[in-house]
């Protein structure tokens, strides 16, 4: 056998396994809430946080190039929160069985930011957007926790 029928063979073979594979999963996806999987709305909740958190950190970073380092407090507690919604966000998208023990960090977390965000919402929108998003996640939180 000559390496081109070989590889012929193993390539007929794969497609084959992976149209079997394709008809067993559609089967499966008929009878299966995918819903069930993961916890939508706190994924969202996190994703908001995260994309407030990021803009808030721009604006801070910005800030400090300026010489003002009012919002020193405000970066350091939306980076925090920005670490643990992106790990709050994967393990509810997941559904992971250490999701109640992360929502409880999450909520503290977010509760700080959203604290040290209300202190400038004021002054900077984006410091009130990552004040908002804070408080909608940490309701999610609750809920899961």
């Amino acid at each position: 056998m000559f390496r081109r029928d070989v590889i012929a063979t193993a390539g007929l073979a794969a497609m084959a396994l992976a149209s079997k594979v394709a008809l067993a999963d559609d089967h499966e996806h008929m009878h299966h809430d995918h819903g069930a999987m993961g916890n939508t709305k706190l994924v969202e909740s996190a994703s908001t946080c995260i994309k407030a958190g990021d803009t808030c950190i721009a604006h801070c970073l910005q800030s400090f190039a300026a010489g003002d380092t009012s919002l020193a407090a405000c970066a350091k507690s939306v980076n925090e929160m920005l670490s643990i919604c992106s790990s709050l966000q994967k393990l509810a998208s997941l559904g992971s069985a250490h999701l109640a023990e992360m929502s409880k960090l999450a909520l503290s977390i977010c509760l700080e930011c959203e604290k040290e965000c209300r202190k400038h919402e004021q002054q900077h929108d984006t410091c009130k957007a990552c004040a908002d998003a804070c408080s909608a996640c940490a309701d999610e939180c609750r809920k899961a926790a």
